[in-house]
């Protein structure tokens, strides 16, 4: 329980509260995650385990590997003179030995060789985000088959997912949705190709698309046909933008072009006052998250997100990798209270924009609504009493 400090003042109570109770606030509160790559989320102890299954052979102890994921930065030269300075070198807390999210992400991937590993792993990212905070709703990110899971086929694959994801709303309560991960690196036939596959094998779980790798690997351009029939289906859209590529220009792209319901990160929108009016005005939600595999970019992230907050932008927390940064969103959470000096109405405000911004039905999200404000209130009522 929190700790309070009682204080009498002539027969009045006044009651301050610790530290304690806002910590408490943070790991209670209801939240939605909308930004979360389900092989990012993988726990090391279980790569540890499925890695020994399968005898991979690896540079290093698994655990060890995920305690060291440090993804260097592109060239420096890209991102002179940006709005937010970006950190030309490396940071103090940069391991000896680095491994990149995308090596380890690799690794990950090859050790996974059945529908009940997709399964397993789809249900313990629920159950880690239900732990350790309080998350409600999940919607997670998958990408293609790797050749060796191919024979599974794409209902297959699916079908693994989505029994993850029914084993969870059953032990916690919770709701989830997934969504197709368009690698940008590869052709715009390639991500047409992927729609047509998910439109054609419809799944109640699988609701959207989204643009993600590096995204100096592929202009938003190139995906407007696949973007253009999801939309025509009836698929949400979101994408990885302004992100990597010191512009903001990507962002107006990805929302007139390619139809986007929302933006995962956006950190670059600030490049263009222009752009962040817009964005402002229309209340464009992103999906920010203060930590990253980037250890030297971790400040200008986070500074980033609070310049977009003093803009009024509609920002609303996720974990992205949680399982390899490492982070949990109630972290990150912590990281806007006690670092940027967020306060807990403004984060309840971002929490209930999670519930709008959500890829479920109006009758589910009105639900959803209703949990979260209840909730609120009620954790409010006890943490915050004289508030």
């Amino acid at each position: 329980m929190p700790v309070f400090d009682f204080r009498f003042t002539r027969g009045d109570l006044t009651i301050t509260v610790s530290t304690d109770a806002t910590a408490e606030f943070l790991r209670r509160a209801p939240k939605t995650d909308l930004h979360c790559h389900l092989i990012g989320t993988v726990r090391a102890s279980t790569f540890a385990e499925l890695a020994r299954r399968e005898k991979l052979e690896l540079p290093a102890d698994p655990e060890l590997i995920f305690r060291d994921i440090n993804s260097l930065p592109p060239d420096p030269a890209l991102y002179r003179d940006t709005h937010i300075p970006v950190p030309q070198g490396r940071s103090a807390d940069e391991p000896e030995t680095s491994y990149s999210l995308f090596k380890a992400s690799e690794w990950v991937v090859e050790v996974l060789r059945s529908p009940e590993d997709l399964t397993r792993v789809t249900y313990e990212a629920f159950e880690a985000a239900h732990r350790t905070s309080a998350t409600r709703h999940l919607e997670l990110f998958f990408d293609d088959l790797p050749p060796h899971l191919e024979k599974l086929g794409y209902r297959g694959q699916i079908e693994a997912y989505a029994e993850g994801i029914r084993m969870a709303e059953r032990d916690f309560g919770m709701t989830g949705r997934m969504i197709a991960g368009i690698d940008r690196s590869k052709s715009g036939e390639h991500a047409l190709a992927m729609v047509r596959r998910i439109v054609d094998n419809p799944n109640e779980y699988v609701v959207g698309i989204g643009l993600d790798n590096l995204e100096t690997a592929g202009p938003p351009e190139r995906f407007a046909d696949a973007y253009r029939l999801a939309g025509e289906a009836g698929l949400f859209r979101t994408a990885h933008s302004s992100e990597h590529a010191p512009v903001a220009v990507n962002t107006i792209t990805c929302l007139d072009l390619l139809g986007c319901d929302r933006i995962d990160h956006g950190y670059f929108v600030l490049e263009d006052p222009a752009v962040v009016e817009r964005v402002r005005e229309e209340q464009t939600a992103f999906t920010v998250v203060s930590t990253t595999s980037r250890r030297s970019w971790r400040p200008w992230r986070r500074a980033s997100i609070a310049a977009m907050l003093e803009a009024g932008l509609n920002v609303i927390p996720a974990s992205d990798d949680p399982g390899m940064f490492p982070t949990t969103l109630a972290e990150e959470y912590a990281i806007l209270s006690e670092q940027l000096g967020v306060d807990r109405h403004k984060l309840r405000a971002m929490s209930l924009a999670g519930v709008e911004a959500s890829w479920v039905p109006e009758p589910e999200k009105q639900a959803m609504r209703e949990r979260f404000t209840a909730e609120f209130d009620a954790l409010e009522a006890e943490l915050f009493p004289t508030a």
